[in-house]
Formats: C-alpha cells, sequence, structure tokens
C-alpha cells in the first residue's frame, strides 16, 4: 500500500511540473484557432425591393406592389493592405415588375371609338445583370458583423419582357421584345451594419427605346452572405 501512495504521488508530482512548464493549458487549450489573414467578405447577394420608377407620364397611377428582387454572386478582391477595401465583380439575375394603370386612349389610339378608361397592366421583365462595386467595410477575420458602403454600376441585359393587360373583364399579353432596350444600366447603393442593408438602384436609361421615357428606381435591401 505504501509503494502505491508514492506511485500515485509521483504521478501528480510529474503531472503539475507538465502543466506548469506549459502555462497550465491542457492539450486543448494549446490548440490556437488559426486567423484567416486572406479573408473575403459578402460573395453571395439577394435583394429585396419595390420599383418606384422614374419620368413616369402625367397621370400614371400604380397598382398593388412593384417588385423587384435580384439574386448572384460577386467575387471579392481586396485592395488594402488590412482588406478594408475592395473591389468585386460579379454575375446575378434579376426580376423586375412594374404594375400600373394606363390610359385606353394610350393603349389603343388608333380606335375613335374607344372611350377613356383606366386599364391595369404588369410589365414584368427577367433579365441577367453583371454588377461591379466598389467596397469599403471595417471588416476583421473573426467577426462577420461589420459596418458596410458598397456601391457601383450594373448592366443588365433583358431576357424577356411581356406586358400583361387585364380590361373590360378580359386578360392578354403583349411581348415587349421589340420595344424594350435590351440592355438598361444603372448605378446602385448599400449600406449598413450586419444583415439589414438599406438599397438603392436608380436607372440611367429609358426601359422603352422609344416614347416612354420611364426608368427604373428601387429601393429595397440588400442581404450579403459570405
Amino acid at each position: 500500500m505504501k509503494k502505491l501512495w508514492w506511485i500515485l504521488c509521483w504521478i501528480g508530482v510529474s503531472q503539475g511540473a507538465v502543466a506548469q512548464e506549459t502555462g497550465g493549458f491542457t492539450p486543448d487549450t494549446l490548440a490556437v484557432k488559426k486567423v484567416d489573414s486572406l479573408f473575403r467578405e459578402d460573395q453571395f447577394y439577394v435583394s429585396l425591393g419595390y420599383n418606384l420608377v422614374q419620368n413616369s407620364p402625367r397621370g400614371f397611377k400604380r397598382f398593388s406592389f412593384s417588385p423587384t428582387i435580384t439574386v448572384g454572386f460577386l467575387r471579392d478582391f481586396p485592395i488594402s493592405k488590412n482588406r478594408h477595401w475592395a473591389i468585386a465583380p460579379g454575375v446575378g439575375y434579376s426580376f423586375n415588375s412594374i404594375k400600373q394603370y394606363v390610359s385606353t386612349k394610350d393603349l389603343f389610339p388608333d380606335d375613335p371609338d374607344m372611350t377613356a378608361a383606366n386599364v391595369k397592366t404588369n410589365i414584368a421583365s427577367h433579365s441577367i445583370e453583371l454588377p461591379l462595386e466598389i467596397r469599403w467595410r471595417n471588416a476583421n477575420p473573426e467577426s462577420h458583423k461589420f459596418w458596410r458602403i458598397y456601391g457601383g454600376f450594373k448592366a443588365r441585359y433583358i431576357l424577356s419582357s411581356k406586358m400583361k393587360v387585364e380590361f373590360d373583364g378580359t386578360t392578354s399579353s403583349d411581348n415587349l421584345k421589340n420595344v424594350i432596350n435590351k440592355w438598361q444600366y444603372g448605378i446602385y447603393m448599400a449600406a449598413g451594419y450586419n444583415t439589414w442593408n438599406p438599397y438603392v438602384y436608380y436607372g440611367l436609361n429609358p426601359i422603352f427605346k422609344n416614347g416612354s421615357k420611364l426608368k427604373d428606381l428601387n429601393i429595397g435591401f440588400m442581404f450579403y452572405i459570405l
């Protein structure tokens, strides 16, 4: 029994000596978390917004909610040593809707028997977008919560655009591919902290080739994902 007691004492003293040499850390606490000094930020995005439009004609009236939705990928390229500044080219998909009342006199100008009335119309467009951002953020490799200000230029190529018309109890749909500008351009900005980032997009060229000078003006929220 006395020998067993001395053996246990020796084991205890040996472990205490090892603990003193390592500063009292166990193998688990000795593991050091590796810091990624080459981190990138915010490489996927989703935006949800409302289309206010610009240059609306006289008598322009909206009905319901005109949504705009974007989703895509941006490649983050830091350009400063602390990685607070970056540029980010990308590619994405955009859905845009404009719901408005239009006068029958504007829709059917060649019909002299047409009486003036408001007609519900919905212009829905699907496009591929090519954004290019200039970014500032006070991010660090240990946290995904930080302030950001991102702004840039965006080109959209319209894949399809149709106008749905509801009039006199009937519904019809017209393809706008021959009257709409296939390439549409705009500038935008998103700024905020962590998840919620107010967002605005300002269209630079008209939606239609001729006649109407209607342009996009989207406001909403941008959500960035690492």
